[in-house]
């Protein structure tokens, strides 16, 4: 285990560990207000051009709800453990079908086994390098829906329980397992209903959800662990990817590119991994750490393999499964092994 202290000094360890809760109190409203703004932006001017600018948006800000409760699954989005549950959980994760705890318990095993064979994440990185009509393909799914609806589906199905339970059984389980989650959505709503626009819930939250949402979180697990120098190595086990202003906006959310920093230190707040960043670049650390100038070139990477290699296959549902289990965890089963050459189409 790596020493903070060998890394960064005291100062700017006491720094970047600060947790705040006016920044989270920000966070989360920032996001919801590009969310709103978007919606309001189509309702005003409704057409193709902003239609798809708001699913955009939306959909990379899906990433960012799913981004903060990531935070307050590692209890680093707020200062005050009440406030950082509530946020995480009703404002973040209940909107997005996920649950906070549940994440938590998936994602620590990751961190502590991160690029081995038990890490529930290598899944998502392992297949990499792949050839582009493979890579096409994956992406042709996640923006046309497919992707979504595969994983809704059987996230509901799951929450359901069992089919040979008695059906007031399988309803209790549900309620058990998304029932808060869905309240949150029908609070969502009811509250575009109480403005006059009940349909962008359809058009706005959900078609977002089942398409950019899938396409930028493919797009970030790619980022994040595929193809890295050293699984073994702390510093080159994950990857930071510059992003300007513009990525930000539509692909890399909440300071989610720093993940060499999240990594080496997991309970620093996302909105302080930039200062981190800096830190280690400025102590000399840089060069130990595996860093790519922008997304365009980590896709360039997973997408390397020559097309003269490429062997189309049926999409596998249980590997599907399994990367959502990623981001939402609850209502899947995890005990799904997953076979040896995931969705390999």
């Amino acid at each position: 285990m790596i020493n903070p202290l060998d890394l960064i000094t005291q100062q700017q360890l006491d720094d970047v560990k600060q947790r705040s809760d006016a920044r989270a109190l920000w966070l989360v409203a920032f996001n919801w207000g590009l969310i709103g703004a978007a919606m309001a932006m189509f309702a005003i001017w409704p057409g193709v051009l902003t239609f798809l600018a708001a699913v955009i948006i939306i959909g990379t800000r899906q990433l960012g709800l799913a981004v903060l409760m990531h935070d307050g699954a590692h209890g680093t989005l707020a200062k005050s453990p009440a406030l950082n549950m509530f946020l995480s959980q009703w404002l973040c994760a209940y909107p997005m079908l996920a649950e906070t705890m549940a994440y938590r318990r998936y994602h620590l095993t990751h961190h502590r086994n991160t690029q081995q064979e038990d890490d529930p994440d290598l899944i998502l990185s392992k297949p990499f390098p792949i050839t582009r009509k493979s890579f096409r393909r994956k992406l042709l799914r996640d923006l046309t829906g497919q992707t979504g609806y595969q994983q809704r589906k059987a996230q509901f199905l799951n929450a359901l329980g069992d089919a040979s339970l008695a059906w007031d059984k399988r309803i209790d389980c549900f309620a058990n397992k998304l029932g808060r989650a869905v309240f949150a959505n029908v609070v969502l709503f009811s509250a575009l209903a109480m403005a006059g626009q009940w349909h962008l819930y359809f058009l706005l939250w959900v078609v977002p959800m089942l398409t950019w949402h899938q396409a930028v979180t493919r797009v970030r697990n790619i980022a994040e662990h595929a193809m890295v120098p050293d699984n073994n190595d702390p510093f080159r086990n994950a990857r930071t990817t510059k992003a300007n202003w513009f990525m930000r906006l539509v692909l890399a959310p909440n300071f989610v590119n720093y993940h060499v920093e999240h990594h080496l230190f997991m309970w620093v707040p996302c909105y302080n991994l930039p200062r981190l960043h800096g830190y280690l670049i400025a102590n000399g650390h840089g060069d130990r750490m595996e860093i790519r100038d922008s997304y365009v070139e980590v896709l360039k990477m997973a997408t390397s393999r020559p097309d003269d290699e490429d062997r189309p296959g049926n999409v596998v549902h249980n590997a599907r499964k399994r990367r959502v289990a990623g981001i939402v965890s609850e209502g899947f089963a995890e005990t799904d092994t997953p076979p040896a050459t995931p969705n390999a189409a």
